[in-house]
């Protein structure tokens, strides 16, 4: 068995288009979309950091791959060093893998997909691998839905298969975007067929290793776990969030205007420099984001408004999802609870 060092390092994925949660991703990468008014990529990178990992490699491309740059920098106020590699297609997971050959050098390595929200720590399975023999360990977590991700059949607590999105699926245990390999994985890569939709699929990449009767454990995550593939999944996530941080009230920055709390509903958050009036209702599930004004009678509630926007004329909000920059104006006599889905800078009056 070959030695590897124990000096970890870390890979978030942060590329990819995003098509499902088309337009909020017209204009940006759907890792930086707020959930409880943090990025959702933020996440994982404190997740790995509470690892004790502080070098990570974040996988950029695609739309507002600068956005990204531009957001994390050198990692320093994040408290780790990040190094950024350039993915120029979507060819998938194992592809975008392969691109940090020479970063892992050679050691275990961590990869986190940007989209994925996770309640629990990972310290734990990460010191449980660097202990290990295991050629691979994966994260599990029982979904309703199997159809939708890939999936690994177990038997006597072992993994005997891993297949992407199966029809007729084996289990209900679906794997997460959470993997610690070595770099055995990188000559499986090295010769990995493109699937269907022409992606190197890492499910494939794990498979292989399985018929070569390479080691790989698995881990279970019994908390909550989301990769956030959807406007529907967002929202879920957003709500987790915020039961998880509110703690029974709501989070108001100190430097937002806000005329009355009588019509706040926890969990909710309010981000810098906001503007509430006091006949607004805010909640429960709901962030707003920063520099944002809400006007008399607006009911916001299971919704995620970014930063920058104005909302005025009454309008009554539900399970929505307001890109940054968006003017939103009502009419007070319509009461009729509406819905929206807006990329950035829409301008809507009704």
């Amino acid at each position: 068995m070959e030695k590897f060092e124990k000096n970890m390092k870390a890979i978030v994925l942060h590329g990819g288009h995003g098509t499902r949660l088309r337009p909020l991703t017209h204009t940006g990468p759907k890792q930086l979309l707020p959930i409880a008014n943090k990025p959702m990529s933020q996440y994982c990178i404190e997740s790995i950091k509470e690892t004790g990992i502080n070098e990570i490699a974040i996988i950029v491309g695609g739309t507002g791959s600068s956005k990204v740059r531009e957001y994390y920098g050198s990692g320093e106020k994040f408290g780790v060093s990040f190094t950024y590699i350039e993915q120029d297609k979507p060819k998938g997971i194992a592809h975008a893998i392969r691109l940090c050959k020479e970063f892992v050098n050679n050691e275990k390595f961590l990869v986190f997909l940007g989209d994925n929200i996770v309640q629990r720590s990972i310290a734990d399975f990460t010191s449980n691998f660097k202990k290990s023999e295991f050629d691979a360990t994966i994260l599990l977590c029982e979904v309703d839905n199997p159809s939708r991700f890939g999936i690994a059949a177990i038997e006597n607590n072992k993994i005997t298969k891993i297949l992407e999105k199966p029809k007729d699926p084996p289990s209900n245990l679906a794997v997460t975007g959470i993997y610690f390999l070595t770099p055995i994985i990188f000559d499986v890569i090295d010769n990995l067929k493109p699937s269907g939709r022409n992606e190197l699929e890492i499910t494939d990449a794990l498979d292989i290793l399985l018929e070569k009767n390479h080691n790989i454990s698995f881990e279970m995550i019994t908390d909550y776990w989301k990769d956030t593939g959807t406007p529907e999944d967002i929202l879920n996530a957003n709500r987790q969030v915020l039961e998880h941080i509110c703690n029974q009230t709501c989070i108001v920055d100190e430097s937002s205007i806000t005329l009355s709390n009588s019509n706040w509903i926890t969990p909710s958050i309010i981000g810098k420099n906001c503007k509430i009036d006091k006949s607004a209702r805010i909640g429960p599930n709901a962030s707003i984001g920063d520099n944002t004004i809400i006007s008399s009678d607006v009911v916001i509630e299971n919704s995620i408004i970014m930063s920058d926007c104005k909302i005025h004329g009454g309008l009554n909000i539900r399970d929505s999802i307001i890109s940054a920059n968006c003017h939103l104006h009502g009419n007070n006599k319509d009461k009729t609870k509406k819905i929206f889905l807006l990329g950035e800078g829409t301008k809507i009056t009704l």
